[in-house]
């Protein structure tokens, strides 16, 4: 069914009810994997992501990887999307999609764990995505944010990401297009959109990218309202951070 793109003017809500500038429901868990290094599971909106850490580990003779013997730590990601994920029932793993999504997510982790403290080895990050409803790059930069904070692997700060769309112009203004945070499934089907994700919580960019045609000048105004949603984002995940602290300090004491 097609985006009834009427509607999408700031001074009414959106199709499930947000204002322009509403986040969708963000919860998640850390520690969720006893098997696992660290672990996590988020959801922002209908859009649910599990991940696992494994790691640091030292690579042994027999199972040495490119890029493994340098005196840093090689990050390593694998996405896979569960059958049941999408409209689409099929198992998806290693298509250019999720090629591309572990390219970015390498990068982004690559740069901001302190990898040199780790030489000889590897961090394995897995994503199982069990269901997708926009801003997915987005909620899996933040749900192995979790996970490599519970794996206690130090980073310089959290990567906190979002998306941020650009609505349709004003039917009595052609000129006029105003941006939109947080973009759902449907949104992202219709609208142009970026992910961004900054490092801390300032507004240091450390991840952009965009596949859709936008004029540059509106470029400024998406990236300022997805930089402000990250601020968002980065509270929230400093509370799911926090909340597991205390619980671990009070099993502690008691």
């Amino acid at each position: 069914m097609p985006l009834d793109t009427s509607t999408y003017h700031l001074s009414l809500l959106r199709l499930d009810g947000r204002r322009w500038n509403e986040l969708r429901r963000l919860s998640a868990q850390i520690s969720t994997q006893a098997a696992a290094d660290g672990s996590s599971y988020l959801e922002l909106g209908n859009t649910k992501v599990i991940c696992t850490v494994a790691g640091p580990a030292e690579i042994r003779g027999g199972q040495r990887r490119e890029g493994a013997e340098r005196d840093n730590a090689a990050v390593m990601v694998e996405v896979g999307v569960a059958g049941f994920a999408g409209v689409e029932r099929k198992r998806r793993r290693g298509d250019r999609r999720t090629t591309e999504m572990a390219n970015i997510i390498t990068s982004a982790f690559t740069s901001t764990c302190f990898t040199h403290l780790y030489p000889h080895s590897t961090i394995q990050i897995n994503l199982h995505i069990l269901s997708q409803d926009g801003s997915l790059l987005a909620a899996c930069l933040n749900a192995a944010t979790l996970a490599l904070i519970d794996a206690g692997i130090p980073m310089s700060d959290y990567i906190a990401a979002c998306t941020s769309g650009l609505a349709p112009p004003n039917p009595s203004n052609h000129d006029s297009a105003d941006p939109l945070l947080d973009l759902n499934g449907m949104e992202e089907q219709e609208l142009p959109f970026l992910t961004v994700g900054t490092l801390g919580a300032g507004e240091r960019v450390s991840v952009l990218t965009m596949e859709s045609r936008v004029q540059v000048g509106r470029l400024e105004g998406m990236l300022a309202v997805g930089v402000d949603g990250c601020k968002q984002v980065r509270e929230m995940l400093d509370a799911v951070v926090r909340r597991r602290g205390e619980r671990v300090l009070a099993s502690v004491v008691s």
